[in-house]
């Protein structure tokens, strides 16, 4: 009888280099595809959820429609299924977020009482969470070392795709993938770079423009980034893919090495969370858990204007309002709005989180978290929290001919160049006045921070 075996897919939705797919397949075994429609998704946005359907489908395509989904809770649905199915085992790709390994964890134990076994292989990430350590065992809390030891560790070269028989629907009862989003309510993000041939049309396309990448990244109306965020997150592409490509390069730049350093920072963020679970939604620096933030009604209607992009600050709004509209937001804009919320707003950065993870098709836990405590001042490189960006001059840098700005806010289209980003809207043009001063909100930011270190010391 041949021997037969469950590849769980989970954020892995591809099949090129793919290690999990690779040893479930090994040695003339049938492979048998499940997808768990997990009921703990539900609470994620339209973005994830959408684009997750997505790519669903096409990886469900590429695999001739054999994907087998089932709904229900992961522990109980896989011990079932590999008995159903008489799998000896089941293959997954490590999971490293606190909730996948508390899932995993629990799965194995039932798998391990029926007598099978679950089977981890790879990982989401060119270097596994946790193998990057300082001299002492220590884990990294400042990129740049963190960074140094990662590329010095190094990763395998990317593998192709394997022969595979599968055994999957519709041999096996399928429930059915997991319901759609009206149409109306898919963010345009969702629609784009979520199979395996479209990414690389994309990265293929998009890659020669990586040399001037260090400069272009920043550009908020120029396609210098590779968009491939969501595609990252969801296994469609692995980085280390990625990485091999600009290893490649024939004459790299300087570009090509922030481009690396940018996985990096997806990578370093992976393991900071592996070492400490509770920083998703806790600072990583608890002398900041002193820092005074408002939370009162007031303040509620400060981020209720945040989160609609009517602060009457251009580029805030733009970019609010593009992250509304596509489900992605170019990563400077994110660095900027994030700022306003906590320094200019002085609301809890958690808020601004959890409305990313809301709307973001790329929402990544680990990368959103400490992303948005880097800007916080809260977490990891001690970004020193006097560092409050001007979201006027800002905006004039990184937008200088006011294109990203009239393209996102409408009422603005007659200003042309830096004045898109100036201020003092009001009946003029039907575009509402700023709802803080920042010079104002700069220094109560910064007499905070104060209070804080003068109390440590």
């Amino acid at each position: 009888m041949t021997p037969t075996v469950v590849m769980w897919f989970r954020r892995d939705l591809r099949l090129a280099d793919l290690p999990a797919l690779h040893a479930a397949a090994a040695e003339g075994r049938r492979v048998v595809p499940l997808f768990v429609v997990d009921p703990a998704f539900e609470r994620a946005g339209v973005g994830r959820r959408s684009f997750m359907r997505a790519a669903l489908m096409a990886l469900d395509t590429s695999m001739d429609r054999a994907l087998v989904y089932r709904h229900g809770d992961p522990a109980d649905i896989v011990p079932a299924f590999a008995a159903e199915v008489g799998a000896s085992h089941v293959v997954v790709t490590q999971e490293h977020t606190p909730y996948g390994r508390r899932r995993d964890a629990e799965v194995a134990r039932r798998l391990t009482a029926d007598g099978r076994r679950l089977v981890g292989v790879g990982s989401h990430y060119a270097v596994a969470p946790g193998s990057v350590t300082k001299a002492d065992g220590g884990a990294y809390g400042v990129f740049t070392p963190f960074c140094k030891q990662w590329r010095a560790h190094g990763w395998d070269a990317p593998l192709g795709v394997p022969d595979v028989e599968w055994y999957g629907a519709p041999s096996v009862h399928c429930d059915g993938p997991p319901p759609a989003v009206a149409d109306e309510l898919i963010p345009s993000a969702a629609r784009e770079f979520h199979d395996e041939s479209s990414v690389w049309a994309r990265w293929e396309s998009w890659l020669p423009a990586a040399t001037d990448y260090d400069e272009t990244r920043n550009m908020l109306a120029v396609d210098g980034t590779s968009r491939l965020s969501a595609a990252l997150r969801w296994g469609i592409v692995h980085p280390r893919q990625l990485l091999a490509d600009l290893a490649d390069v024939p004459d790299p730049t300087r570009g090509h090495e922030v481009l690396g350093n940018e996985l990096g920072w997806r990578e370093f963020y992976a393991d900071v969370l592996f070492h400490r679970p509770a920083t998703a939604w806790e600072n990583l620096n608890p002398r900041m858990e002193a820092m005074p933030v408002d939370t009162d009604k007031a303040a509620r209607r400060r981020l209720t204007a945040w989160e609609d992009g009517v602060t009457g600050y251009p580029v805030i709004d733009a970019a609010m309002r593009q992250l509304r509209a596509t489900g992605w937001m170019h990563n400077r804009a994110r660095m900027l709005v994030a700022s306003f919320l906590v320094k200019d707003l002085h609301l809890p950065w958690q808020w601004g989180a959890r409305h990313f993870m809301r709307h973001l098709c790329d929402g990544d836990l680990a990368s959103n978290a400490h992303g948005w405590q880097w800007t916080a001042g809260t977490g990891t490189d001690a970004a020193p929290y006097f560092r409050v960006f001007n979201p006027v001059t800002q905006g004039q840098r990184f937008d200088p001919d006011g294109e990203y700005v009239r393209r996102w806010v409408p009422e603005l289209a007659g200003r042309s160049g830096k004045t898109a980003h100036l201020l003092g809207g009001g009946l003029l043009d039907g575009y509402p006045d700023p709802i803080v001063d920042h010079a104002r909100e700069r220094e109560e930011a910064l007499a905070r921070y104060r209070m804080v270190t003068s109390a440590r010391d």
